[in-house]
């Protein structure tokens, strides 16, 4: 393939991706206060008026379900959804290595330390790895992880530091 064909393979995967954010941005599947739930916490981002609310209802270990409200850019809103998708069936303690690998993503661009356990999930939030070229978005984007880690852990309040 040539210079030019592989610049255009990645721009048109570029706006694949960014349609992905604009979409769940938009119209999320999982944007919604579940009825019943276990656990639930907030996330507050003043810098740039970000705010989710994460609904977490578990079977036993594992994360049954997961719904959220959202006010924020799409980016937020967008990772809000994506994550709810991709952590169901989950347990905390896969989840919160899923959230790190998550991290690194959107910090780097890159997955270098993807296990093959988590190659599956990180291909469904891809769409996100863009934010890192934004540093000042990358809060946006980890925002709703935060919330779902202190909903986790019993908290009510996340932080996106």
């Amino acid at each position: 393939m040539s210079a030019q064909g592989m610049n255009d393979s990645f721009e048109d995967l570029r706006d694949l991706y960014q349609e992905v954010i604009l979409d769940h941005g938009r119209k999320p599947r999982h944007g919604k206060r579940l009825e019943t739930f276990d656990a639930t916490a907030k996330g507050d981002n003043p810098m740039c008026g970000d705010r989710v609310q994460v609904f977490v209802r578990r079977d036993a270990d594992t994360i049954a379900d997961v719904g959220f409200e959202a006010r924020g850019c799409a980016i937020s809103i967008a990772s809000a959804d994506l994550m709810a998708e991709t952590v169901k069936g989950r347990d905390a303690g896969s989840t919160k290595e899923l959230f790190e690998t998550f991290r690194e993503l959107v910090k780097t661009g890159s997955c270098p330390h993807c296990e093959a356990s988590l190659l599956e999930p990180m291909e469904r939030l891809a769409p996100l790895a863009g934010v890192h070229e934004y540093p000042s978005r990358v809060k946006c984007a980890t925002l709703p992880w935060h919330a779902l880690m202190a909903a986790l852990e019993g908290s009510k309040e996340a932080s996106s530091e």
